[in-house]
């Protein structure tokens, strides 16, 4: 995911504002051959698969080092590499966030997880030149009725957000459909970070945001693009802080949070979810 203060520093600086730092050009919007696409279709199924086994894996006692350990294994044994461990110094595979933990959990050995929690496990491959991304958000043991609804309500988010991708339509497309789901619930969207482009990069462009906004470039969505779709939800105000080990993000208030996330391509028709895990069942 993108951080929203950044991407508008940059946008920004595009415009002309001369303030701030200088932001190094990017390559822009790519879209994705069929072989490229093949590539990701590869990448994104190894993702989904250790997201799948994780999901089943998971029990109260473990830590999130464990789950860490596991999803490196995978991925590496399936002929990938982790796209997270290394990314600008993350020193691990998956990001592992705990309830309020919003992303980029850092796993610990001494980060237990008990029932009850809302586990929230994002990963990425890398695979043969490419990156595939998801996330899923784990129900642990018997969880509150408003920490289940929290994830349900994030999941549908996303799956509302995805029906919207088809060629000519906009990223506010997405964005609206997602916002809408999300408030209509009385939940709050996090706005400080945002979905991405995939593919070669980890992180390309276009930003794609889960709110309304003006401040970001309302890109018209075309047949070969990839995009990371991941609504971010929290219980309470959509407020973030981001704690001393400059990775983890936990809500200001202490509420929930909940992240759901694929890798999707445009096609000519509508949409495919890359990271789906349909294809285990």
């Amino acid at each position: 995911m993108k951080l929203f203060s950044d991407l508008l520093a940059s946008s920004r600086s595009k415009a002309g504002n001369s303030v701030g730092p200088r932001i190094q050009q990017r390559r822009g919007i790519e879209i994705k051959s069929f072989r490229e696409i093949e590539i990701m279709r590869k990448a994104s199924q190894i993702v989904a698969t250790v997201l799948s086994e994780i999901n089943e894996l998971v029990k109260p006692g473990m830590s999130t080092a464990d789950l860490d350990v596991y999803a490196e294994k995978r991925i590496r044994e399936m002929g990938a590499t982790p796209s997270f461990k290394g990314y600008q110094g993350f020193p691990a595979s998956i990001c592992a966030s705990i309830n309020n933990e919003v992303v980029h959990g850092i796993p610990s050995t001494k980060k237990i997880i008990r029932s009850g929690d809302l586990l929230k496990v994002d990963t990425g491959a890398y695979f043969d030149g490419y990156h595939g991304d998801s996330c899923i958000t784990i129900c642990v043991g018997e969880v509150s009725d408003k920490a289940k609804k929290l994830s349900d309500v994030a999941q549908s988010a996303l799956m509302e957000g995805i029906a919207q991708i088809k060629p000519k339509n906009s990223l506010l497309d997405i964005a609206g459909a997602i916002e809408d789901k999300i408030k209509s619930n009385g939940f709050s969207v996090v706005e400080d970070y945002t979905g991405h482009g995939v593919g070669r990069n980890l992180h390309e462009e276009p930003s794609v945001f889960n709110f309304r906004t003006n401040d970001l470039p309302n890109v018209t969505l075309r047949a070969g693009m990839t995009l990371a779709i991941e609504p971010i939800v929290n219980i309470g105000s959509k407020a973030c802080k981001t704690l001393k080990d400059g990775w983890t993000v936990i809500t200001r208030d202490g509420s929930l949070s909940a992240q759901w996330e694929h890798t999707i391509l445009v096609t000519t028709d509508g949409c495919e979810i890359l990271t789906s895990r349909d294809f285990l069942n």
